[in-house]
Parts: structure tokens; C-alpha cells; sequence
């Protein structure tokens, strides 16, 4: 496997979200104009053909990643975020995880880490996750008290 390519479960929401964006791919592709009803599952990408090429016809050109940061750091200030980088997303996806009570093997896993570094690196104190800590400490006195 090439280093940092990994095979993780995605949701049927997100399944059909990357769906409709290959065959708005597939469509300039097969020759199809406009938004004619077609099915498009027997049309055969190029080979290498990408989800989320760089804009143009060739749909195994991928994107330049410093124009992808650029525009999400534009839209992020926009929005109010004028310090988001598009790499902060990785740290807050992963943190997510971990206050959902996903196992800290599962999350490095899916993101590519070895557990300690995504604990040292990416897992942030939280709010949440300290709650958590306190109800359980909490319910563990209950029970030795009684």
C-alpha cells in the first residue's frame, strides 16, 4: 500500500455525496450535456480518473493542494475563521472522534498515526472529555461509598 493511502468506512450520506461528485465528472466525460437523465454506470472513467480533479476537462489531473488551502483559508475568513487552516480539520476530526468515545487505536488507524503520537499531537482536552472524566470518577465514588 502507498504510504498514507488507507481504506476507512464512510457512511452511505457521505457514500452518495461522493457518488453524485464522480458523476458530475462522468458526465463531460461520456459527452453528456447539461443535466439530461442519463445513467452514467456503464460509462468507464479513464483510468486514474479522480473524485476531485483539478477543474478542466482532464479528470486525472488532481488539484494543486496550495490552491485548495487557499481557497478554504479565503472561505474561512469569510466565515469568521481567519486563523483555520485546512489542516486544522485533520486535528478536529480526530479530537471529535475521541470525544465520541472512539477508541484511540480506531482513530490513529483512520488517520494514519500511531496511537502516541495522535494522543500527543492531535487529542485535545476538552470540555466534554473532562465531564465525562468527573461523571465517571463520580458514579466510581458512588459505588465505594455505598
Amino acid at each position: 500500500m502507498r504510504r498514507g493511502s488507507r481504506t476507512i468506512a464512510i457512511d452511505d450520506g457521505l457514500a452518495a455525496l461522493l457518488s453524485a461528485e464522480r458523476q458530475k465528472h462522468l458526465r463531460p466525460a461520456a459527452g453528456v450535456a447539461g443535466a439530461a437523465e442519463v445513467d452514467l454506470s456503464l460509462v468507464k472513467p479513464p483510468a486514474g480518473a479522480l473524485i476531485f480533479p483539478s477543474p478542466g476537462d482532464d479528470i486525472t489531473c488532481p488539484r494543486d493542494a496550495r490552491s485548495v488551502t487557499k481557497v478554504f483559508s479565503r472561505r474561512a475568513a469569510k466565515l469568521g475563521f481567519p486563523e483555520l487552516r485546512f489542516h486544522d480539520l485533520r486535528g478536529t476530526h480526530e479530537t471529535l472522534l475521541l470525544d465520541a468515545g472512539v477508541p484511540v487505536h480506531v482513530v490513529a488507524a483512520r488517520c494514519g498515526h500511531d496511537p502516541a503520537v495522535l494522543l500527543r499531537t492531535y487529542a485535545r482536552r476538552t470540555k466534554k472529555a473532562d465531564t465525562t472524566a468527573a461523571d465517571v470518577i463520580g458514579a466510581m465514588s458512588k459505588g465505594m461509598l455505598v
